[in-house]
């Protein structure tokens, strides 16, 4: 999975969404990708699953890029355990992501199985996505 190298603090707090994107939301190296459309938290897990269906449409020709890294520690306290006593351990990462942020990008694969690739992505994503092409 994807994890930070490094962090200077082992956990944080879990923040809010407040705005839209404004970094990160437009492409800028493929001609089709995927774009958020509403705020959230995309696991490591998630964003592998959809590495794993990119790296296999594009085997042959074409190029992927991913434009998110989940470097948010997300923590849990095991089952039964009382309140109080401190936070969890780290579970897993999370990529926080607001609306518009553009999370995959593909290049050099015909438009039709460039969208059934990415349509299976979304499929695998917690929020909700769409596809967004790149405007000539």
């Amino acid at each position: 999975m994807l994890i930070p190298k490094r962090q200077k603090y082992r956990k944080q707090f879990r923040g809010v969404f407040r705005k839209i994107a404004t970094k990160g939301n437009e492409l800028n190296f493929g001609t089709i990708g995927i774009k958020a459309l509403e705020a959230g938290w995309i696991k490591d897990k998630e964003i592998e699953a959809a590495r794993v269906i990119l790296a296999r449409a594009t085997r042959k020709n074409g190029k992927f890029w991913i434009r998110i890294f989940p470097d948010k520690p997300y923590t849990k306290k095991p089952p039964e355990v009382t309140m109080g006593a401190g936070k969890g351990d780290v579970a897993y990462y999370v990529a926080p992501v607001a609306p518009g942020r553009v999370l995959f990008e593909v290049d050099g694969l015909k438009e039709e199985e460039a969208e059934k690739a990415l349509k299976n992505v979304i499929a695998k994503l917690s929020v909700k996505a769409k596809i967004v092409k790149k405007e000539e």
